[in-house]
Order: C-alpha cells, then sequence, then structure tokens
C-alpha cells in the first residue's frame, strides 16, 4: 500500500512538539509520504491525501467552530469530526460518568446557574472547552471568592465551566497516561502535576515532566472500560479510533479515576516508551484505510 498523510497542527507548532520524530520514518515503511500542515492553511487541499492525522492543532480552544467546521470538511479525517465535536468538550466526562465509567466527579456549571456548593476540600475549576491547561485553577475552601471570581470570569468567556474535587494522588504520584492505537493498549507513561507551571514559550501548553510507566491492572481495565463506554456512546468501533489517551489518577481510596480521554490533539508518549510504538501507530494508520 502506498499512500499520503497529513499530520495537522496548528501556525503555532507547525511541526507538533517533536514526539513524532520517528513515526514519519515508520510510515514511509509502509509505503506513506507525510508531511506537516497547519488545519487552517488555506492553501493545503487535505481533502487530497489519503488520511488526515490530528496531531497538535493546539488553538482549537479558542475557534472550536471554525475548527469543527473544518474537521467536517476533510473526509479522511482521524479521529473523525464526530469523535472531535464530542471530545473537545469536557462535558462528555459527565456522560461516560453517566455510562458508569469511574470519573473523577464532575459537576458542570453553566453560565447563568446559580453559584454552586463549593467542595469540602480543594477542588478545580476549568473551561468545559480548552486545552493545556490554560483557564485551570485550583482552590481551597477558604479561597471561595477568588474560586467565584474565576468562575465568573469564564463565565463572561461563555465557558460553561468543570469543577472537580482536586485528587492529592497527583502531588505526590502525578497522572498515568494510557495510549492505545486503533483500539488496542500500545504503552503508558506518567504526567507529574501541572497546575501552577507556566505556559511553553508557544503560549499553547503548560510544559510537563514525563517518564515511562508501567500501569498496574486496575489502570489498564479502567482505560479498556473507558474506550468500551466512548464507542457505545459514539456508535462507533473501538477500532475506528485512530489514537487515543486515557489520563488517569488515584483517587482517595487508591483506585483509579478517569480525568480526562484525550481523542482530539494529544501528545502519546512516543518518547518516554519503546521505539516500535512508532510502528504500532503506522500500522493503526495502515489501519484505518483498509
Amino acid at each position: 500500500m502506498t499512500g499520503s498523510a497529513i499530520f495537522a497542527s496548528c501556525s503555532g507548532v507547525p511541526e507538533g512538539d517533536g514526539d513524532e520524530h520517528a513515526v514519519p520514518e515508520a510510515l514511509a515503511d509502509l509505503g506513506f509520504k507525510t508531511r506537516w500542515a497547519a488545519w487552517d492553511d488555506t492553501t493545503v487541499d487535505f481533502g487530497a491525501a489519503d488520511i488526515v492525522v490530528l496531531r497538535a492543532t493546539w488553538d482549537y480552544a479558542e475557534r472550536r467552530d471554525e475548527f469543527l467546521s473544518w474537521a467536517e470538511s476533510v473526509p479522511a479525517l482521524s479521529n473523525s469530526a464526530e469523535v472531535a465535536r464530542w471530545n473537545t468538550d469536557k462535558s462528555y466526562l459527565a456522560e461516560l460518568g453517566d455510562a458508569g465509567v469511574a470519573v473523577v466527579p464532575t459537576t458542570l456549571i453553566a453560565p447563568g446557574d446559580e453559584t454552586p456548593r463549593w467542595p469540602k476540600g480543594d477542588f478545580v475549576l476549568k473551561p468545559a472547552i480548552g486545552a493545556g491547561s490554560r483557564g485551570v485553577g485550583k482552590f481551597s475552601p477558604e479561597g471561595a471568592e477568588h474560586a467565584a471570581s474565576h468562575l465568573k470570569s469564564l463565565h463572561a468567556a461563555d465557558h460553561t465551566v468543570v469543577m472537580q474535587p482536586y485528587q492529592s494522588s497527583v502531588d505526590t504520584e502525578g497522572e498515568l497516561a494510557l495510549v492505545f492505537f486503533g483500539g488496542v493498549y500500545s504503552h503508558a507513561f506518567s504526567k507529574a502535576a501541572m497546575l501552577g507551571r507556566e505556559l511553553d514559550e508557544s503560549g499553547l501548553w503548560v510544559s510537563e515532566k514525563l517518564g515511562s510507566a508501567q500501569p498496574p491492572a486496575a489502570f489498564r481495565a479502567l482505560a479498556e472500560d473507558t474506550l468500551d463506554a466512548t464507542a457505545a456512546l459514539l456508535g462507533i468501533l473501538r477500532a475506528e479510533l485512530l489514537y487515543a489517551r486515557v489520563d488517569l489518577v488515584a483517587g482517595p481510596d487508591g483506585r483509579p479515576l478517569l480525568l480526562e480521554l484525550e481523542l482530539v490533539e494529544p501528545s502519546l508518549g512516543f518518547r518516554q516508551t519503546d521505539a516500535a510504538a512508532a510502528w504500532r501507530f503506522a500500522s493503526a494508520v495502515r489501519q484505518q484505510l483498509s
């Protein structure tokens, strides 16, 4: 098989963060010619590519309607425009929770809603549509005035706000990110706490401290359950997801909880795992075209 692949990025990081450095070579071994292009570059014919892979479209949050309109215009987009529409609004966490997935308890606060009763412990407020930890704030019950001000500012920007109790395990254990290609588990990596860190020089994401990891069985099981529930909610097969990153944390009792499910533009930890991961990804790309 031969073909052409475009990795969709944005003007701020036109070739991503370097994580996929080995992937174009792996795709070339399977007959694919790969190039990068900003998703809003009007000189690029995305429809001519055999597959367009969402990789570093990290400015979508400020232009979501425009981004989704573009996604719907690309016939061979992975992950699909339908997936992107669902996953770029963190309201999906409530849907997964209702479907029986063990998620970090999530309350959605829309503009116009009454100010909620704040949790008893530390908690997080973040926009339902956002990326790279932008607009995320951590608060304590004693800082209710600051929380109310942050909530007001997010509502003023027309954001629905996600409220979650802060998971203290992040401070000591961080997060575990489990990566799937074509619905099949590939590898995992660890992520240190990001709250309070500065945005990187691009201004699009908070720099992360990453490392290789071997997830416990309970974390693997929850990640698998998350993908099963997602496929059922979207009416698709798991194999239709070219990639998925399932971000998990340990809850107060040590059991895993879903913090976020990344199906649109996550770093996939190629630099934190074995070299064969690039091959597994290339094989999944080929599978999407079969």
